[in-house]
């Protein structure tokens, strides 16, 4: 038997949906495998206290891109697959001017935020169609298009590529 809501009926369960949707909006769903990335700092969308964290999966549903570039690290033409940073960015509701890039070896590099959409900046999970093991720059690696402007083709550029990327921090 089809029934009409009341006014008031109506009234509380849209107050109850949109009480609920901020916390809909902020959240994240949980790693099912072991997580590769750690994002923190000025962010809006956590699954894990104040951070962010990504398995593989959770990464490659955000989409993925490629791109073919040379690199100071590897011989002739590479092929780079993975998540775009500025989709990356805007999954956790990133708010910073730079972001601080940790890797599993203890590098550190401070990259701007306006590079990851300026130059179409990856976080790679694959080369040359396959993933990225920790012994050759995997499972992650922060790569820009070098070959798509002379400007890329500079130390402060190549400074900024961290392989063996374990966390982020926005800032």
């Amino acid at each position: 038997m089809n029934k009409l809501l009341s006014r008031r009926q109506f009234g509380g369960l849209l107050a109850a949906g949109l009480a609920a949707r901020p916390a809909l909006a902020g959240s994240l769903a949980m790693p099912q495998e072991a997580p590769i990335l750690t994002i923190s700092g000025r962010i809006t969308v956590r699954n894990d206290g104040d951070m962010a964290r990504f398995d593989r999966p959770m990464l490659e549903a955000l989409g993925t891109r490629s791109f073919v570039t040379r690199t100071p690290w590897y011989k002739g033409l590479v092929r780079f697959d993975g998540v775009p940073m500025h989709t990356l960015l805007g999954a956790v509701g990133a708010s910073g001017e730079r972001v601080v890039a940790l890797a599993l070896n203890d590098y550190s590099t401070e990259i701007p935020t306006a590079d990851f959409e300026r130059y179409d900046v990856l976080l790679a999970l694959k080369r040359d169609g396959e993933y990225m093991p920790v012994r050759d720059k995997g499972p992650l690696f922060i790569v820009y298009p070098f070959d798509s402007s002379p400007e890329l083709q500079a130390q402060k550029f190549y400074n900024r590529s961290a392989w063996q990327l374990a966390q982020l921090v926005v800032g």
